[in-house]
C-alpha cells in the first residue's frame, strides 16, 4: 500500500507543479514581464525568452502533465490491482480521479492565477531547462499542430485595454484622478483634428499688413492675443505673423509710420485634418506658437495655437485677459446670427 501511496504523491506532485505553472505563465500580464526583465534578473529575462515564443514551454509542460497523469494512472492502476480486490478497483479509481481533478488541476491552476509573476519567476529557469531537453519530442508535437495554430500574433494590449486599467487605477487608488484624466485625453490627441481645435476665420484677429502702425495703435493696444494674423486685402492672402509685444515696441520707439507688414514674420500653414498628435509635433518642429489652419480649397479656415493642443491634454487654460472662453462657440453662433440677417434680408 505504501507503494501505491508513494505513486500517487508523485503523480499529484507532478501534475501539480504543471498545471500551476501553465496558468501562471499565462496570466502573468506581457507588459510585467517587460518590466521586470529590465532589472537584469536572470529569472526575469528566461521568463521573457519564454513568454517571447510560448509554443515549445507550454508544449514541454503539457508533455510531462500527460506523463505524470497517464503514465502514473496506468502504474497506480497496475499497483492496485495487485493489492485490491476487484470490488474496490470501481471506488479507489473513483478517489484517484477526485484527486486529480481537485488537487491535480484546480487548486494548482487558482493558486498559478493568483500568484503568476513570483511563480512564473520561480519555474522560469527550470523550464527552459526543461524546454531544451525535451526540443526533439516538442518540435515533432509543433510541426504536427502548426496548421492549426499558426497565424497573425494578436498585440500585447490595445488602446481600449489601457483607457480601462487607467480607470480601475484610479478606482483602486493606485493612481490619482487627474493622472486617470491625463491618461484618458492622450488618445484624444489621435481623434481630433486642427479643424477641431482652431479658431475659425470668422472670429479671427487680424490686420492689413498695408496698414501703418500709428494707424493700428489702437486695435494693437486693445488686443488680448500675444500673436496677430496680418494679411493682404483679403483673409485669404495671409502675409505673416506679428507678435504684439514687436508692434508695441515698435511704437514705444517712435516708429509709427512703419507699415503692419514690416514686421510681419512668416506664417507656419497646416492642412485642417491635420490629426492633434501631428500638430503638437509640428509646433515642437517649427518652434512656433501659433499656426495657419488652410482648408481643401487653400483657403483660411482658422488659427491654431500650441495652447489648442495642450488644452487637449489639461483641459480649458485660462488666464485673467481670456474674456472668451469658448471660441468656436462664439464662431457658431456668429455664423447662424449672419445666416439668419441673409435670410431675413432675402
Amino acid at each position: 500500500m505504501l507503494e501505491i501511496l508513494a505513486v500517487i504523491l508523485v503523480v499529484l506532485l507532478g501534475s501539480c507543479i504543471c498545471s500551476c505553472s501553465e496558468a501562471a505563465l499565462f496570466s502573468v500580464p506581457l507588459v510585467k514581464v517587460r518590466q521586470l526583465s529590465q532589472s537584469n534578473n536572470p529569472s526575469a529575462i528566461a521568463l521573457q525568452a519564454i513568454r517571447h515564443k510560448m509554443n515549445r514551454p507550454i508544449g514541454t509542460i503539457v508533455v510531462l502533465n500527460n506523463i505524470f497523469n497517464i503514465v502514473g494512472s496506468i502504474t497506480i492502476g497496475s499497483l492496485a490491482a495487485k493489492h485490491l480486490q476487484d470490488a474496490w478497483m470501481g471506488v479507489f479509481s473513483g478517489v484517484l480521479t477526485l484527486l486529480i481533478i481537485v488537487f491535480g488541476e484546480i487548486i494548482p491552476k487558482t493558486l498559478g492565477e493568483r500568484y503568476a509573476t513570483n511563480i512564473a519567476l520561480l519555474i522560469a529557469i527550470p523550464l527552459r531547462f526543461l524546454t531544451l531537453l525535451f526540443t526533439p519530442l516538442v518540435w515533432l508535437i509543433e510541426q504536427i499542430t502548426n496548421p492549426f495554430t499558426h497565424g497573425k500574433r494578436m498585440p500585447s494590449t490595445n488602446e481600449a485595454e489601457i483607457k480601462f486599467l487607467a480607470t480601475l487605477g484610479y478606482k483602486e487608488g493606485v493612481i490619482e484622478g487627474d493622472e486617470e484624466q491625463m491618461i484618458q485625453r492622450v488618445f484624444q490627441l489621435n481623434d481630433l483634428m486642427a479643424v477641431d481645435l482652431m479658431t475659425p476665420r470668422v472670429i479671427i484677429t487680424y490686420l492689413l499688413g498695408e496698414l501703418t502702425l500709428g494707424e493700428c495703435q489702437q486695435d494693437i493696444i486693445q488686443s488680448q492675443h500675444t500673436r496677430i494674423l496680418i494679411i493682404d486685402e483679403y483673409i485669404d492672402e495671409v502675409l505673416g505673423i506679428a507678435l504684439k509685444q514687436d508692434l508695441l515696441t515698435a511704437l514705444i520707439q517712435g516708429e509709427g509710420d512703419k507699415t503692419i507688414g514690416e514686421l510681419a514674420r512668416p506664417a507656419q500653414f497646416v492642412p485642417e485634418g491635420m490629426r492633434a498628435d501631428k500638430l503638437l509635433k509640428q509646433f515642437q518642429e517649427k518652434r512656433e506658437h501659433l499656426m495657419v489652419v488652410i482648408d481643401e480649397y487653400g483657403g483660411v479656415a482658422g488659427v491654431v495655437t500650441l495652447e489648442d493642443v495642450i488644452e487637449v491634454l489639461t483641459g480649458e487654460i485660462v488666464d485673467e485677459t481670456d474674456k472668451n472662453i469658448d471660441l468656436q462657440e462664439i464662431a457658431r453662433k456668429k455664423r447662424e446670427t449672419l445666416l439668419k440677417q441673409r435670410g431675413l434680408a432675402a
